[in-house]
């Protein structure tokens, strides 16, 4: 499937002498955000900065973008400065040449945004999906940079049962000519896999879907579900340095109707931070930003009290 889109002709950024244009129309209302802008290398990278205050960097993972966690900044730029960014490839963000989507390439994007651009001291992190290995990596890098996180749905070691397997059948070349030519991962997948109120407002699924217009564009989330199992042995590294983290406050927000990464990788989360609060949502699915963006925003006001 090839959509008919076209770049956004009103700018919003929030440089108004800045005349990048986001490379789609998204619904207003739903995303009301300014656009900023991080040149490097000759790329942009997309991401929203809302608020002020104490910093929390919002990952996402696949087939999404900070369109996912609108609500979460919609509801927390209140009373803190959230940042939200687009992964290279996704959203709003351009594509580097030659850049093969891995994680490892994601986690020096995410980490140069965050520590030579906008120059943050120390900052909460929310990280769910691909969020959780390549945000956990930079947390496990620089722990004395995190105040605390906020964990959902994801998981730091090699992947087991139902998540191996998921990749496995995703990386299949009939599957992965569905995810290519038909866009299916952004658009079937996901929109079949939120809350019904949201899979069927059209300014939400269109957002997801025309993230991802043309075959080239959708490559990034043909490799994500490849790299579950390819890149398992750089995810696996996380876990051992898990105890860096051990003195920040870490909670957790988990949709039990998602099976790829609840049933086991819940358990071995609680083991590493065994005085996390948790929030068990049965009715949401992987995509906790989407279903239920109050429970993040509970748990972060938890962790801007302890600061």
């Amino acid at each position: 499937m090839i959509y008919n889109i076209q770049a956004d002709p009103v700018l919003a950024n929030a440089d108004p002498l800045n005349k990048k244009q986001r490379p789609f129309v998204v619904d207003k209302e739903e995303y009301p955000f300014k656009s900023h802008w991080y040149e490097r290398n000759g790329v942009s990278m997309h991401y929203v900065d809302e608020g002020t205050g104490i910093p929390i960097v919002l990952t996402h993972g696949n087939p999404d973008w900070s369109f996912l966690n609108r609500n979460i900044i919609k509801d927390m730029s209140k009373e803190a400065r959230v940042i939200a960014y687009d992964l290279p490839g996704f959203g709003f963000s351009d594509t580097p040449r030659n850049f093969e989507f891995t994680p490892q390439e994601h986690m020096v994007w995410v980490e140069s945004l965050i520590f030579e651009h906008l120059k943050l001291g120390k900052f909460i992190l929310v990280v769910q999906d691909w969020g959780g290995p390549i945000g956990l990596h930079i947390a496990t890098k620089h722990p004395n940079s995190i105040y605390g996180l906020v964990i959902s749905n994801t998981w730091a070691w090699k992947p087991e049962g139902n998540l191996r397997n998921f990749s496995l059948m995703m990386a299949v070349p009939e599957m992965q000519s569905k995810i290519m030519e038909e866009n299916f991962f952004a658009d079937e997948l996901l929109s079949g896999n939120i809350n019904r109120v949201s899979g069927n407002n059209k300014a939400i699924t269109d957002a997801y879907a025309h993230a991802f217009p043309t075959t080239e564009s959708r490559k990034g989330t043909a490799v994500f579900p490849e790299q579950i199992v390819k890149a398992e042995d750089w995810v696996q590294k996380i876990e051992g340095k898990l105890n860096t983290l051990a003195d920040k406050p870490v909670h957790f927000v988990f949709g039990l109707k998602d099976t790829a990464v609840t049933t086991i990788d819940f358990e071995r989360w609680q083991k590493h931070f065994p005085k996390g609060d948790v929030i068990l949502l049965q009715e949401a699915g992987h995509f906790t930003q989407e279903d239920s963006p109050e429970s993040f925003g509970f748990m972060l006001r938890k962790i801007l009290k302890q600061i």
